[in-house]
């Protein structure tokens, strides 16, 4: 019988200290860094993050949030009914995949109530706001010019020094070919990183072996 392997509460960290910063992010910590000077850095009260998924958008949306106490929102949550409501109750908003707003009116609404309001609006996307698609003349040209910084997919010494990182997270030791294996043949974002480590430390655990480039392997190929 398999030891049975339970899940002790190990969860992602979202603060700015658990955020690998590598030459692909650099701008993007950068401008969340310096909140709320971005006057200095750009026109405007707003900033678009943008790039693939698992990149790290997320992550740099809930430390801007942390730093500005800010709400985040789905896209569902943009309505003109609910703008008033979101500008009154926060000096800051983050909202994710922010092409995904059906309400184009409403988005127009919500820049202007936070400008107004001298607040500030932290967007995310895979692509940059200039290229969603946007038909509203007005909502066109707000979008068009929000400063948009590229988060660019890990490259190898990235995903190795994130890889290590959550194995050491979680007190479990692998040997240096389990991770170039692993830099070699995985998905490239912080999601499937921390849901491999973690995975791999189930079966691991349930299994009472150690990390090998067979049990990766064979996580890899259940996919």
């Amino acid at each position: 019988m398999g030891q049975l392997a339970f899940d002790l509460g190990h969860r992602p960290a979202f603060g700015r200290e658990d955020f690998w910063v590598a030459p692909g992010n650099r701008e993007a910590v950068e401008w969340i860094d310096r909140w709320p000077a971005w006057h200095t850095l750009g026109p405007g009260h707003a900033l678009a993050l943008f790039g693939p998924a698992g990149c790290g958008k997320s992550h740099l949306a809930q430390v801007f949030a942390l730093k500005a106490d800010a709400r985040i929102l789905a896209p569902a949550e943009v309505t003109s009914a609910a703008i008033a409501g979101l500008v009154a109750g926060h000096k800051a908003l983050a909202l994710e995949n922010g092409e995904a707003v059906a309400d184009a009116a409403a988005l127009f609404h919500l820049f202007n109530a936070v400008r107004e309001a001298g607040g500030f609006l932290l967007l995310t996307s895979r692509e940059p706001p200039a290229r969603w698609p946007v038909t509203l003349a007005d909502l066109k040209s707000r979008l068009s010019a929000v400063p948009a910084v590229r988060i660019a997919a890990p490259d190898d010494a990235m995903v190795e020094a994130v890889l290590v990182k959550l194995f050491a997270d979680r007190q479990v030791t692998v040997a240096p070919e389990v991770i170039a294996y692993l830099v070699r043949h995985m998905d490239r974002s912080f999601a499937a990183m921390r849901s491999l480590v973690a995975r791999a430390d189930g079966l691991a655990l349930a299994e009472k072996r150690p990390v090998t480039v067979p049990l990766v392997k064979s996580l890899l190929e259940a996919n």
